[in-house]
């Protein structure tokens, strides 16, 4: 009986430990976004792309070490590897104009998505318990997306901001988790 309360005990200080930590980790990250957001994007573009690298390593070595693979699956997954390390490497030597062309990109697809996330609700409003809240969000999610793709440097700018914030109070919350986290398994 001894052994089972051990391993229970373990398991809380886990899930405690792993609450803490992730939190600190979060309130850290959300306060550099608010602090520093070019530099915290950059960070994240320059990860992107070490990321494009690695994968483009990996596929590459998959072509070219691959025995099971026919030629033409070998010669894709040696030019996609090409391509995944072309893009990284131009990336990293490139990195504010390759943050600033993420931040359009993310801003666009944000856009396009909302708006398309919009009509969908529109065109399952014959299936939805409430029509008033559907069409509400619906014409909410349109007209954010329209604001977006107009302006999608703006919209993502917003959204970085946001996640700062939203980062910051929920690392906080899962501190005050993990000091509280009783483990009642």
């Amino acid at each position: 009986m001894a052994t089972a309360s051990e391993a229970e005990k373990s398991a809380v200080n886990g899930i405690r430990t792993a609450l803490g930590v992730g939190g600190v980790l979060a309130v850290i990250v959300g306060i550099l976004i608010l602090v520093w957001p070019g530099k915290t994007a950059a960070v994240v573009t320059a990860i992107i792309a070490i990321y494009a690298i690695a994968a483009g390593l990996v596929y590459a070595g998959l072509g070219i070490f691959s025995k099971t693979k026919g030629g033409w699956a070998r010669v894709g997954h040696i030019v996609l590897g090409v391509l995944f390390v072309i893009a990284g490497v131009v990336a990293l030597f490139n990195l504010t104009a390759s943050t600033a062309w993420l931040a359009l990109f993310v801003g666009i697809l944000v856009g396009i998505m909302w708006i398309v996330e919009g009509i969908v609700a529109l065109s399952t409003l014959g299936d939805a318990a409430s029509k008033g809240w559907s069409i509400f969000f619906a014409i909410l999610s349109i007209i954010a997306g329209i604001i977006v793709l107009f302006s999608p440097v703006w919209g993502v700018a917003v959204l970085w901001w946001l996640l700062g914030i939203s980062l910051i109070v929920l690392g906080i919350i899962n501190i005050v988790r993990a000091f509280t986290f009783k483990g009642d398994i």
